[in-house]
């Protein structure tokens, strides 16, 4: 949600890759992409948008801690951040999730528009559950 350069974000997405195999992903039996060169992210990000309502996002504490060290500011992609991780999340027709204890919020707010989607035009997304880990 922070503007970066773009030689830096490309070396971190370069880095984040070498990361994610040197712990023993294997390309070859499962699916490794950039997300932002998937459209469907962001379109369904939007249409979850307009089901989401914006005093859920404003009590989130996420969002409280992190505009409080933006000098009060925060931005829109800030606040909406946790609907482009709920629809990262149902894109995908997930229905268990790996999370700390630091996104159990997130989840149970993507847990919540998958049910106001499925309530308002049928059953379409499974509700995810949350994986935590002891770690």
């Amino acid at each position: 949600t922070m503007p970066k350069e773009p030689a830096v974000l490309r070396q971190n997405i370069l880095d984040t890759t070498a990361a994610i195999l040197a712990c023993g992903i294997d390309p070859k039996r499962c699916f490794l992409f950039r997300q932002s060169l998937v459209p469907e992210h962001a379109e369904l990000a939007w249409i979850l948008g307009c089901l989401t309502n914006v005093p859920r996002l404003l009590r989130l504490p996420q969002w409280k801690m992190k505009r409080a060290s933006q000098n009060s500011e925060g931005t829109v992609g800030l606040l909406t951040y946790p609907v482009l991780q709920a629809a990262d999340i149902l894109l995908y027709k997930s229905t268990h999730v790996p999370v700390g204890e630091d996104q159990v919020l997130h989840l149970e707010l993507a847990q919540d528009i998958a049910q106001h989607f499925n309530k308002k035009y049928g059953e379409f997304f499974p509700v995810p559950k949350a994986i935590l880990s002891e770690l």
